[in-house]
This record gives C-alpha cells, structure tokens and sequence, in this order.
C-alpha cells in the first residue's frame, strides 16, 4: 500500500524474477513525478513478457506544474495518459482519484485519450490529530483513506463514470464481501479490485469468489455480465 517503490531498474532485477513462478498475469501499478516518468516506465516494461498490462497511478503530484495532483486535472489526466498511450501497445488501465469535483470528466478525457480501461476508486484524503500531543498524527498531516469506510463513495462514483464512458471499469474500494463485489458489479464494474481486505484476511478473494458463485447458483444467474450495471435500469 502506497507508493514506495525502489525503481524499475530494481523491479526488472528482482520483481520480474518472482513473478515469473507463477502464470498469474502482472499489471504494474506506475507512479511518477513527471509525465516523462511515467513514459519512461512504461516504454521500457512493454519490452517483458511478463507485463500483461499498465495502471496509471495519476494521483502523485506533479512535481513540473505545482505540485497539483495528475488526477484534478482533466487536461493534465488526459496529456499523461496520452504520453503513455504513445508508447505502448499493453492494455492501460487508468486509476482515478476520488478527490476531484466530477471524476467523471476525467474518466471522459482519459477515454479519450486512449485509455482501455479505468479503475476507481484511489484513496480518499483523511487525517487524524493526537488529543494528547495536539497535533496531527501523519507526518504529512493527511494520507490516504481505504478499506470499508470508502465503500459508499466508491460505489456511487462507479455509479457515475459508468453513465458516461464505453470503456471497461474496474471498481474497489472497501470490497471485503461477495455482496460488497456484486454491488459494484450491478452499478456497473465489469471487475472488482480488492486490497485493504488481504491484509485483514489473505483468503478474502476466495470467500467472494466462492460468495459470488454461491449467489450466482441461488439466482439461476449463469452469465455474471447478466448482472453488470443491472442497477442503473430505470434511472
């Protein structure tokens, strides 16, 4: 979670190896400070095997113009996924910041500029303040916001971006359930993402899939597509 990482060099040397033990496909999650960062992370992983497909992190700050985050800025979410459309062929998936005013303009213009796909939604911005000490309790004063607590935000903004883009959405935030994945699916997810959940219990991809499949038999449902975005009917 978050955004350490040591470098692509050192995900070439060591990352690459350890994925490939296993056939699972790999999407590499790309950050940078710069639009020539993040091009240059994705021009030089379409050259492995390994690399199925990219996500565009665009919620880092952009050190050149700033400071002010990728993904605020539909014309900035636009130029930065145009810059890596134009170096690779891989599927790009662009993950979108739930801290904008209308996130479906900037799901509009990544689509535009040739994105395959979006996923939402990122981290919301919170803080914490110590009582005792009177102060903030982050060293940056706010981070990132995830687990069940961002669910309802979540949901209404697959909501809202499905209404609006053709492209595929990939949706998470506070997914721990089979039920939480078939909410977002019927809003209109064509798959789910779940991370807060694996790190409170490392089996809870299993108990959804097995949750679903459970549902899905219940409901005499033999195509789960039946069900994506089955709630927007009628509005």
């Amino acid at each position: 979670m978050g955004w350490q990482t040591p470098g692509v060099e050192c995900f070439i040397r060591e990352g690459l190896p350890f994925v490939r033990e296993y056939e699972t496909p790999v999407i590499v999650n790309v950050v940078g400070k710069t639009i020539e960062e993040y091009v240059r992370v994705a021009e030089v992983l379409s050259d492995y095997p390994e690399v199925a497909a990219f996500e565009l992190n665009i919620s880092c700050p952009n050190v050149k113009e700033g400071g002010i985050a990728f993904g605020t800025d539909p014309e900035m979410a636009y130029r930065i996924t145009k810059a890596v459309r134009t170096v690779t062929r891989h599927p790009l998936i662009v993950k979108l910041s739930p801290n904008v005013t209308d996130i479906t303009l900037i799901a509009r213009k990544v689509e535009e500029a040739g994105a395959d796909a979006v996923s939402l939604i990122n981290t919301l911005l919170g803080m914490a303040i110590d009582i005792r000490k009177r102060r903030p309790v982050l060293g940056n004063l706010v981070g990132g916001l995830s687990g069940p607590a961002v669910k309802p935000v979540a949901l209404r903004m697959v909501w809202q971006v499905y209404r609006k883009v053709s492209i595929p959405i990939i949706g998470m935030g506070g997914i721990v359930t089979a039920a939480d994945a078939l909410e977002f699916i019927m809003a209109g997810a064509t798959a789910v993402a779940v991370g807060t959940g694996n790190f409170k219990d490392p089996t809870t991809v299993s108990r959804i899939i097995e949750g679903i499949e459970e549902f899905l038999g219940e409901e005499k449902i033999f195509d789960i597509t039946q069900l994506r975005g089955i709630a927007q009917q009628g509005f």
